[in-house]
């Protein structure tokens, strides 16, 4: 048996991630999303995402626990070791991904910050009328064990019971895939050194008692992804349960003020999500599509 989740990461980011994520959910395969609680188009997420809840039962909303690149919803002074030094004072996120991983394996991001401003985050959107159905992190933030602990415990005390495992096999793909960008080929190199806290990871979820995945699919091709390199990921899926991450969204304005390395391709991905030929790979390897309320 395979079954799929299909997720689409920053709901919330802007107005028009906001619509590319509802029209790849009601036109194409996406069956679940994870909603920034910190961001600029949070309410009108909120609002497609109560409506959504009603009337479609293969749609979950989950939590995009943000950690980098944003502001925190909690006073700068309850969170100081979450933030970067900024000239004007502003309390914002580290932006660099390096530091932050050097900075929880230095033991330099206070754990009880970490676990506060995630349930404020998750709060946020039980407040908005959203029970969270999983959650996950901005750029797998929760790879790492120093920050997937309290993570674990602020689901538990906020009642979200699952979360992505951000892991998975480096599954055989062309060598002209993996080669033909630099993107592909460093990202893939990334993941294979980050297996090794695969084991740590599931030992963490299942104590803390969340349910998950076998794995994630989709990191790999993150701003790269185009259909060649969509079929050769669903052909080489295993059986069991996966996740499929995405970052549908439209390329506007409103996108350009927003800092993210995403653009071009999120267009580019939504319109594979809606396309006949994603559905039709799906439908040859007979892969069923669930939300994380089916997990």
């Amino acid at each position: 048996m395979r079954r799929l989740i299909v997720n689409a990461d920053d709901f919330g980011l802007t107005a028009g991630v906001n619509r590319a994520v509802l029209e790849a959910h009601r036109r194409g395969i996406i069956t679940s999303t994870t909603l920034m609680a910190n961001s600029r188009a949070f309410a009108g997420a909120a609002e497609m995402a109560r409506s959504a809840a009603g009337v479609e039962q293969k749609f979950s909303v989950g939590c995009h626990v943000v950690l980098m690149d944003g502001e925190p919803l909690l006073p700068a002074e309850t969170v100081r070791t979450l933030l970067e030094p900024q000239a004007n004072g502003a309390a914002r996120f580290r932006d660099n991904l390096n530091d932050f991983v050097v900075a929880s394996f230095r033991h330099k991001l206070n754990p009880q910050e970490i676990e506060n401003e995630a349930a404020a985050q998750i709060e946020r959107l039980k407040s908005s009328g959203i029970q969270p159905s999983h959650f996950d992190t901005h750029k797998h933030a929760h790879m790492f064990p120093a920050v997937l602990r309290p993570l674990l415990r602020a689901a538990n005390s906020t009642g979200v019971r699952a979360v992505r495992n951000p892991f998975g096999q480096i599954w055989p793909l062309p060598v002209s895939s993996l080669l033909r960008t630099r993107q592909v080929w460093k990202r893939f190199a990334q993941l294979n050194v980050l297996r090794r806290l695969a084991g740590p990871f599931r030992s963490e979820v299942a104590r803390h008692g969340l349910r998950t995945t076998d794995g994630s699919l989709g990191v790999l091709a993150t701003g790269s992804l185009d259909m060649k390199l969509f079929t050769a990921m669903i052909e080489a899926m295993p059986e069991g349960t996966w996740e499929f991450v995405c970052h549908p969204g439209y390329n506007d304005a409103e996108l350009d003020q927003v800092h993210t390395r995403l653009r071009q391709s999120r267009d580019q991905e939504l319109q594979l999500l809606i396309s006949p030929e994603a559905k039709a790979v799906l439908e040859r390897r007979g892969i069923e599509l669930i939300s994380y309320h089916e997990l």
